[in-house]
């Protein structure tokens, strides 16, 4: 077999700015082992339909990923006031884990006992040290430190320069913004965000936006009407 045929075909949904983050991850990827042929973008937005991003196609709506149906997925949104559109894309898309691919950039580094979902994106420069935990479809921007026993629920986002202490706990579908730090042992609940540069020292509730140093409750999160839908 050769080294372009033992490639996957992959799928990007989105074409913002993680999105293209990600792609530029593919690239450095099989630019040390040849993994991935990027056949390009899936975007709703029909007048992007026909151009490109980071010099791939934007090919159509989300819906081509069931056609091209054996083509591996990463599902790259999620900016600050639509954090939670990884989970609506992937109960949308109804895909199982075998289709989504994990794009890890080399720089990254983790250790032999840590573990990182389906669907994840680790971008430059992320450290993992001991038995931390990513989920799946989780975004992790570049030069996020998680280190010993930091477990990271399904869904979430921890943008650039994240710090989180040892042993935190973030729920599902959690956003911490660029620059923020989390004492350590601090849980992060389902669906909350915390602002950039927030200095986290106690547990936040779910479904809560936090901000400040020290952070401190500054009401509801910025979800959609009627999410998290109820159990």
């Amino acid at each position: 077999m050769t080294a372009a045929s033992a490639q996957r075909e992959l799928l990007i949904v989105g074409s913002g700015g993680f999105a293209r983050e990600t792609a530029e991850a593919v690239r450095a990827v099989n630019a040390v082992r040849p993994s991935w042929s990027l056949l390009g973008f899936l975007d709703d937005d029909e007048g992007l339909h026909g151009s490109s991003a980071c010099g791939a196609p934007i090919l159509g709506p989300l819906e081509l990923a069931h056609d091209l149906s054996d083509a591996a997925v990463v599902i790259a949104t999620g900016r600050p006031g639509n954090y939670a559109s990884r989970r609506l894309i992937a109960e949308r898309l109804e895909l199982g884990d075998e289709r989504y691919a994990t794009v890890i950039h080399p720089t990254a580094t983790l250790g032999g006992s840590c573990e990182v979902g389906s669907g994840s994106v680790l971008l430059a420069h992320v450290d993992l040290t001991a038995e931390a935990t990513v989920g799946r479809h989780v975004a992790v921007m570049p030069q996020v430190v998680l280190p010993h026993d930091a477990t990271v629920g399904d869904y979430a986002t921890l943008a650039s320069g994240v710090r989180v202490g040892g042993a935190c706990r973030l729920g599902e579908g959690a956003y911490v913004g660029a620059g923020a730090c989390l004492r350590e042992g601090t849980s992060i609940g389902p669906w909350s965000l915390v602002g950039m540069g927030a200095i986290v020292t106690r547990d936040v509730p779910p479904e809560r936006l936090w901000h400040g140093v020290p952070a401190r409750d500054a009401g509801c999160a910025p979800l959609p009407d009627g999410f998290p839908p109820p159990d």
